[in-house]
């Protein structure tokens, strides 16, 4: 991710990091700014005080590169953003960071649409925490606070406050609707059971006794504040019968294992959620290492069986992932006929074990660890 933000910099007058609360935003940015003086923190009273006093004037006469923490708590900030970047030969650079907002969102599309890089961010990934701390990233998610505690428990406790001051005090501004604090816990519950499975608002909507509107609504939000990820159908232009219903799953698998109550890995090995979540896992590092875009992002499913868990669109074609649990994968139809179907370039079978081997033409296994020998794509 650093690599990613230095790259953004160079590259565009302002660079947005954007992602949830407390999953590492502020601690990756603050050290890019030039100095103390380019470092504004919209959650300090001193710091919001430093730019409403001068009228955001302050950031006229700053160069280098000017960090500003939470800044979808002043949408007011992003017009004066813009007339900054238009400034003909600067050089200064601004750095924001920010969790997902209404405010942020308008200031981000309306205001500086053009001007912008925006970088998600998910918290740790394994190749920030190195390879061999794998099992402990997959129980314990990302979110900083969650994968370095001290005592397995408490990292548990922390991750279950987390998600019920989300539910209490974060979605309720940000979807704006009528729903109970218990019914968006059972949203987020049956999105932890659904986790990893093809998402159907309309039977959502039965179970919580809410609207398909209501339940439509809520996914977005949690999509924009990066809980979610949603995987869309791919669609090949095939005499087939395609699954046309998206794939859902959390972003974070600490909060899924939270939602599922599940502490240890040894309770984990034995938890019908075992597949699911080590698919989740894996999509959430193989998009995070290869820098993925969300719209190139998909799944793949025919009805009659075939699919494929993560399909990468890139200028050298089209890259299937398969993210099986077992210990030893074994060649199967599906393989076979997704990358014949597809057209794949590759697909690439990934496991927890150590040792890699081919399954036939364009069908690699491939270990967990083993990921950055295939990773960034060609």
């Amino acid at each position: 991710m650093v690599a990613r933000i230095k790259n953004g910099l160079a590259n565009s007058s302002i660079t947005a990091l954007l992602g949830p609360r407390q999953c590492g935003k502020t601690w990756l940015a603050t050290p890019f700014a030039s100095c103390p003086e380019n470092h504004f923190d919209l959650h300090k009273l001193l710091d919001r005080a430093r730019l409403e006093d001068s009228n955001f004037r302050v950031l006229d006469g700053l160069e280098g590169v000017v960090v500003i923490d939470e800044a979808q708590d002043k949408p007011e900030l992003f017009l004066k953003l813009r007339v900054l970047a238009d400034r003909p030969q600067s050089q200064t650079r601004f750095l924001l960071t920010g969790s997902a907002s209404p405010g942020l969102v308008k200031g981000v599309s309306e205001s500086l649409a053009g001007r912008v890089r925006l970088l998600p961010l998910s918290g740790f990934n394994v190749g920030e925490v190195s390879w061999e701390n794998r099992q402990k990233l997959w129980l314990r998610g990302g979110f900083p606070r969650s994968y370095l505690h001290e005592i397995e428990e408490e990292s548990l406790n922390w991750r279950l406050d987390y998600i019920e001051q989300f539910l209490r005090r974060d979605l309720p501004l940000l979807a704006e609707t009528h729903m109970t604090d218990e019914q968006r816990r059972r949203l987020l519950q049956l999105i932890a059971h659904k986790h990893g499975q093809y998402w159907n608002h309309s039977e959502a909507a039965e179970i919580i006794s809410v609207s398909y509107k209501t339940i439509q609504r809520h996914i977005e939000i949690l999509k924009g504040a990066y809980i979610l990820r949603e995987l869309p159908p791919f669609h090949a232009n095939l005499q087939k019968r395609l699954r046309k219903a998206p794939k859902l799953y959390l972003r974070d698998s600490g909060l899924l294992h939270a939602l599922l109550l599940i502490q240890e890995h040894s309770k984990l090995s034995a938890h019908p959620a075992l597949g699911p979540s080590w698919e989740g896992f894996c999509i959430e590092q193989i998009v995070n290492l290869t820098g993925a875009r969300e719209q190139e992002c998909f799944t793949w499913s025919v009805q009659s069986g075939p699919e494929v868990d993560l399909v990468l669109t890139t200028r050298n074609g089209l890259f299937g992932f398969e993210c099986k649990a077992s210990d030893a994968p074994r060649l199967t139809n599906s393989m076979i006929t997704a990358v014949k179907d597809l057209e794949l370039t590759k697909l690439y079978v990934i496991y927890p074990g150590e040792i890699d081997y081919s399954l036939g033409d364009r069908i690699d296994v491939v270990g967990f660890n083993n990921l950055p020998q295939i990773l960034p794509l060609p």
